[in-house]
């Protein structure tokens, strides 16, 4: 059986939510349900898009899906733990995250010397700039390993960008990585650009709000703030 309507209708659906939680009003009951939605959504949808991927040598695009579904898994593993205790699962995940690091780097430097200057298509900035998140998130789940335990604003912070940047592949990738589905009036790359990348507009203008400002300590939830992360990766 196709895995392909299976992603389109989970891409679909975790656009659609995704956009809602980040909208809604954070803690209340539409983020916190729309932010499931999307979770699940978005699993399905890069756990399939890997597949699929893997099965046409795809690489750029396997390491696309991977990524995203490490950062969607971590990042409700922050807000919600899945045990008290650091366990396995923790590690596991840091040391996913900088495989696929240095993975990327090693794609996107074949990408380079290739004959097309490509990764079956894919430009080898955005393997890098994919180096560079998982680097990054690899980084952080140190952080939380080596420490134990994550709080306050902190922790929210950790949770948006990883939801936000998860966002911000599949919205990129339907507007424009799938622009020729749009019917041809519609095919104007200025504006198909908006959505794709509203996601990182949001993401920065989040975590601005949550490290720079007191709306944490006026708005955050009473579920977010007495939850404490234990060995969230």
């Amino acid at each position: 059986m196709s895995l392909l309507p299976l992603h389109i209708i989970a891409g679909i659906t975790g656009i659609i939510s995704g956009f809602v939680a980040v909208f809604a009003l954070k803690g209340a009951r539409l983020h916190r349900k729309s932010g499931i939605v999307f979770v699940y959504a978005m699993v399905i949808l890069a756990a399939t898009g890997a597949t699929i991927a893997f099965l046409k040598h795809q690489t750029g695009n396997v390491i696309g899906g991977s990524l995203t579904l490490y950062l969607v898994i971590t990042a409700l593993r922050t807000v919600r733990p899945l045990g008290l205790q650091r366990g396995p699962i923790d590690v596991a995940a840091m040391f996913m995250a900088i495989t696929l690091g240095l993975l990327s780097i090693k794609v996107g430097l074949d990408g380079l010397h290739s004959a097309t200057g490509t990764v079956n298509g894919v430009p080898p900035a955005m393997i890098f700039f994919f180096a560079g998140v998982a680097l990054l998130a690899g980084a952080g789940d140190l952080r939380v390993v080596v420490a134990g335990e994550l709080k306050g604003a902190q922790r929210i912070a950790r949770h948006l960008w990883r939801m936000c940047f998860a966002l911000f592949v599949a919205s990129g990738s339907f507007f424009l990585g799938q622009a020729k589905v749009f019917p041809k009036p519609m095919r104007i790359y200025p504006l198909l650009a908006i959505p794709a990348l509203l996601p990182l507009a949001l993401m920065l203008y989040w975590l601005v709000r949550v490290l720079f400002t007191k709306w944490y300590r006026r708005r955050a939830s009473e579920s977010f703030k007495t939850m404490p992360l234990r060995g969230a990766a």
